[in-house]
C-alpha cells in the first residue's frame, strides 16, 4: 500500500489516509487501496471495529487535482467506469461487517464527506470544516449522495448540496452528521471510548445488528420487514453467542468473547 497506513491493537484496526502533502485527497489508487483493505480486514475475526483516520492537516480534501485533470478529458463511458470504482469503494465501506468510526481531525470536503458518511459513527474536532463543493465546479455529489443524505437527512442535504456552503463541526453535529464534537486534545480519547464499547459487545451480534440497521432504516414497516425482524431475533437467540451472552448475564460472569 502506498497511500494508507494500518495498525491493530486489542480488537481495533485503524486505517489511516496517508497523503498529507495533498490533504489526503483521493485518486483511483487510493480508492482501490481502501476497497481492498476494508474487504480484507472486514473478514478478520480478531478485528472488532475499524477506525478511519487521516494524517496531516485535513481528514480528506476530496478528489486529487492531478486525478481531476486526467479525468477531465474522459468520455462518458470512461467516466462511468471511473465513477464505478468510487461507488464500489463507498459500498464496501458502508457494508463492512465491522462497525466503523470516522476520526475527523481536520477539514473534510466533497468525497471526503462521503467517507465520513459511510462510517457508522463519526467524531470530529471542533475546528473541522465540511463542504459539499461539487456544484461550484459544475458537478454533483452523485456517488456519495445515498450515504450523505442518510447521514445528515434530506432537509440538510438540500441546503448543503445546492449551496456548497462550508459548515463547521457544530453544525455537522446539529444536523446529526457527526455524533461527537471535541477539542483536538480529546479526539483520541473519545474515539477510544467508543471503540472500547464496540469491542465489549458480542462480535456476531454487532455484525447482525449492523445488517439489521441497513435492512430497517428508511424502509416501510411491512409484514415482510416485521417477519425478518422476528427471524433475526430468533436466529441470534439460538446462536452460540446469543446463548453465551444470556447465560453469562444470568450467571453474573463475563462472556467468553471479551478480549484478554
Amino acid at each position: 500500500m502506498n497511500h494508507l497506513q494500518l495498525s491493530y491493537e486489542r480488537g481495533i484496526s485503524t486505517v489511516t489516509l496517508h497523503r498529507p502533502d495533498v490533504r489526503n485527497a483521493f485518486n483511483d489508487e487510493v480508492i482501490a487501496e481502501l476497497t481492498a483493505v476494508f474487504l480484507e480486514i472486514g473478514k478478520r475475526d480478531e478485528v472488532r471495529c475499524i477506525v478511519l483516520a487521516g494524517n496531516g492537516p485535513a481528514f480528506c480534501a476530496g478528489a486529487d487535482l492531478n486525478w481531476m485533470k486526467r479525468i477531465a478529458g474522459y468520455s462518458r463511458e470512461e467516466n462511468t467506469e471511473d465513477a464505478s470504482g468510487m461507488a464500489r469503494m463507498l459500498e464496501v465501506l458502508w457494508r463492512c461487517p465491522k462497525p466503523t468510526i470516522a476520526r475527523v481531525h481536520g477539514d473534510t470536503y466533497a468525497g471526503g464527506v462521503g467517507l465520513v458518511a459511510v462510517c457508522d459513527m463519526a467524531v470530529a474536532v471542533d475546528t473541522a470544516w465540511f463542504c459539499l463543493s461539487e456544484v461550484k465546479l459544475g458537478l454533483i455529489p452523485a456517488t456519495i449522495s445515498p450515504y450523505v443524505i442518510r447521514a445528515m437527512g434530506a432537509r440538510a442535504a438540500h441546503r448543503y448540496f445546492l449551496s456548497a456552503e462550508r459548515f463547521g463541526a457544530a453544525e455537522a453535529h446539529r444536523i446529526g452528521f457527526v455524533h461527537e464534537v471535541v477539542k483536538a486534545d480529546a479526539l483520541d480519547a473519545k474515539v477510544a471510548e467508543i471503540a472500547a464499547a464496540l469491542v465489549q459487545a458480542g462480535p456476531e451480534a454487532v455484525k447482525a445488528c449492523k445488517k439489521l440497521l441497513h435492512d430497517v432504516a428508511g424502509h416501510d414497516i411491512t409484514a415482510g420487514l416485521v417477519r425478518r425482524t422476528v427471524e433475526g431475533i430468533a436466529d441470534i437467540r439460538a446462536s452460540d453467542e446469543g446463548r453465551e451472552g444470556v447465560q453469562s448475564f444470568l450467571a453474573k460472569r463475563k462472556p467468553n468473547w471479551l478480549l484478554p
